[in-house]
């Protein structure tokens, strides 16, 4: 990875001034706010550098109204780079090591990415943009996935991509953040400022759009089906020209099937064209979807800026880590990381900090 830069800002110097005069790892009281997948990561992560950290959310129950619960989860960092900046690429390859440390529902079983005959092209087109992948046959996918035997004739696998299981995943972060010695209040707003001696890092997404104005949402629907009758072992994305869909296998016969991208910032519930794209693409894949039973069927809407880069914005005291769009576990881990470093050294990643003068 490139971009870093081990020089303290003019902002990180006032800050350390203040509290110790030279850089070092010391203790430091930190607020998170906000309890989604980015914030569960900051939280944890900061913990166990062995800072004070408090975290809130303003929804009375866990992940109420986090965007995260609505995700795929995928951790697809080779298979994201068809249309997205290859930092996305780096930190998420970060990302999938920092999950396998530390939850062990992390499924390391690759992405398989196929087409309908008609569509080979689509396949040709998402090899040539992306990287990490092995040409497969017939015989190959079917090996991965049995269930697929005789449907389609060609594809990719990216052996080092992975995924996990969203709410299990989010529940299992914040038992380990309590057991950190995190104190978590829910259902508590956040009052804008900070304490003399603490630092605020502000993971609330689009509730942080007052605060950044470039921010933007990203409405994304998705359904949640249960069949028995197909069992997928991993992350199968089916290329189309005009719609792509992706299947994960979440376990106990459940599959999550999504999802849109539409520029919106509508929280209202899916919509019938999209659900019924969505349920298309799958009978395509293959038809025992056809007789699953629809056990969710959700929105949410993703934080993002323009060019669909997650921000680590400096400002005095708050570090905002916002704007992770379709990326949020994919990149939650490696973007703590970097905020961790940056309170530890004041090392920045010039790719993602945007540091403010004070």
């Amino acid at each position: 990875m490139g971009g870093w830069r081990a020089v303290p800002t003019r902002a990180a110097r006032a800050w350390h001034a203040e509290t110790d005069g030279f850089w070092c790892m010391q203790t430091r009281n930190l607020t998170v706010v906000g309890a989604g997948i980015t914030g569960l990561w900051q939280a944890l992560t900061l913990a166990r550098k062995g800072h004070r950290v408090r975290l809130l959310d303003r929804s009375q129950e866990p992940f109420g109204t986090a965007a995260s619960a609505y995700a795929g989860a995928m951790l697809g960092p080779f298979c994201e780079t068809e249309v997205y900046a290859p930092v996305i690429r780096d930190l998420g390859l970060t990302s999938i090591g920092l999950w396998r440390q530390t939850f062990p529902g992390t499924v390391v079983a690759g992405t398989l990415v196929i087409a309908s005959a008609r569509d080979r092209s689509e396949v040709d087109h998402f090899a040539r943009l992306t990287e990490g992948y092995e040409r497969i046959g017939g015989d190959a996918i079917a090996r991965l996935e049995p269930d697929l035997a005789g449907r389609f004739s060609t594809g990719l696998f990216y052996a080092q991509e992975a995924h996990v299981a969203p709410l299990a995943a989010m529940q299992f972060l914040l038992e380990e953040i309590k057991r950190a010695g995190v104190n978590v209040a829910f259902g508590t707003e956040w009052r804008d400022g900070a304490a003399k001696d603490e630092m605020v890092i502000d993971c609330r997404g689009l509730g942080a759009r007052a605060e950044l104005a470039d921010l933007r949402g990203v409405r994304g629907e998705r359904l949640i089906v249960r069949t028995r009758e197909i069992g997928l072992h991993r992350p199968v994305r089916v290329l189309h020209p005009r719609h792509s869909i992706y299947v994960v296998p979440w376990g106990d016969g459940r599959h999550m099937i999504g999802a849109t991208v539409i520029e919106s910032d509508d929280m209202s519930p899916i919509t019938v064209r999209s659900a019924l794209e969505l349920l298309g693409m799958a009978y395509a894949l293959h038809p025992a979807f056809g007789e699953a039973q629809i056990v969710d069927a959700g929105a949410g809407v993703r934080p993002a800026f323009a060019d669909n880069v997650p921000k680590v914005a400096v400002r005095g005291q708050t570090i905002h880590v916002n704007g992770l769009y379709r990326h949020g576990f994919l990149l939650a881990p490696a973007l703590a990381e970097l905020v961790a470093a940056y309170l530890e050294t004041g090392a920045i990643d010039n790719r993602v900090f945007v540091v403010e003068p004070s």
